[in-house]
């Protein structure tokens, strides 16, 4: 008995095995082919992998940037998001910014340069205009006085913010120049002072904020501007003005346009009632800044008559201190007050604080 249970139990699992195989190989034969079929007609290698990994039961791998074995390894520029704390690096102030504060951090009430303050230790004139001081020289029995061709000159001009905005967007300022003329090297006249100018002048100014072409219009300046020499006749002179003003930038380079309208006077206490023939009804400055150096050029006149002047500067990066070199050209009607309408060719050299477009400090 034991011994048909030995040949018997080699044969039951032959047929075990047996059954076993018919049962499952068709299963593996008929899914596997046609897997790998469909997973050879992916082209994307990435999914091409996935997709085999899956007919072979193995785990996907989670993706990973990979760059191939012939480029090297870069890090990916980290992308900015809503919660992200980095951020670009502010673009420096514009000039007319920085002169008239409207950058944010100014302060809201302040004194700061407003035209330049130089002084010019030597200015020379082509034609000094002798012809309004006749009447003192013979009043002061020097008949054959005249003035020297060179001078000392040299302006004050500061402006003091009274009020702003937050954003420091609008503001009312409040402004003074002063330029005087001083014979200083002319002995026989006891070096007398010939020009003093005075103009007070109110403004208020606003930054539109507006791009255009390349260019970023900053400034919008309305106001009222006296100006005088504060003399006696026969040498009195002085006129009213309202001014509106334009500025617009483009990297370097600031034009600003002004044009004015006279306040009438009644014609007995009008003092130069043909001013407007030699200024004009407005004017035009250039400035541009270069590696420290600033250049600026203004050019007004009455096309009508055909008068006008134009005016030159250069002032230096600073050279000792605060002071920076200083030159000044000048042709045409209206070097100063008592000379407007006086035509002659000056110039002048020393040294100044400022040039137009210097202003306020920030805020501590």
């Amino acid at each position: 008995m034991n011994t048909r249970l030995q040949r018997q139990r080699p044969a039951a699992l032959l047929i075990l095995i047996g059954l076993g195989t018919a049962c499952c190989a068709p299963v593996g034969a008929r899914s596997l082919p046609a897997d790998l079929a469909g997973c050879a007609a992916v082209t994307a290698d990435r999914e091409r992998l996935a997709c085999y990994d899956r007919a072979s039961g193995r785990p996907t791998a989670p993706a990973l940037d990979t760059a191939p074995p012939s480029a090297p390894m870069t890090a990916p520029a980290a992308p900015l998001t809503a919660g992200s704390t980095q951020t670009a690096a502010p673009a420096p102030p514009s000039m007319i910014d920085n002169a008239w504060g409207f950058t944010p951090d100014s302060s809201r009430y302040t004194i700061a340069f407003y035209r330049p303050n130089y002084l010019q230790v030597a200015r020379f004139s082509s034609q000094p205009n002798n012809t309004p001081f006749k009447q003192l020289f013979d009043a002061a029995q020097a008949p054959d006085a005249e003035l020297d061709a060179t001078e000392a000159r040299f302006q004050i001009s500061f402006k003091a913010r009274l009020w702003s905005t937050e954003d420091r967007r609008f503001g009312v300022w409040a402004a003074y120049t002063q330029q005087s003329q001083w014979q200083v090297y002319n002995g026989e006249l006891s070096r007398p002072f010939r020009e003093n100018n005075y103009m007070p002048e109110l403004i208020g100014s606003f930054r539109p904020g507006i791009a255009f072409w390349g260019w970023r219009w900053e400034l919008f300046n309305i106001g009222y501007t006296h100006q005088s020499n504060g003399r006696a006749d026969p040498i009195s002179r002085s006129w009213d003005r309202l001014i509106a003003e334009f500025g617009v930038e483009r990297g370097n380079l600031a034009l600003l346009l002004r044009t004015w309208y006279r306040l009438p006077e009644e014609n007995q206490d009008d003092d130069n009632p043909d001013i407007e023939d030699y200024f004009g009804y407005g004017d035009i400055t250039a400035v541009y800044k270069w590696r420290g150096h600033s250049f600026a050029f203004t050019g007004r006149g009455n096309l009508d008559t055909g008068k006008g002047a134009a005016q030159f500067s250069w002032t230096s990066p600073p050279i000792f201190g605060p002071l920076r070199g200083y030159i000044q050209a000048f042709t045409g009607y209206g070097d100063s007050m008592i000379d407007y309408n006086w035509n002659q060719n000056s110039v002048g050299i020393g040294v100044a604080l400022n040039d137009l477009l210097d202003g306020p400090e920030p805020q501590e």
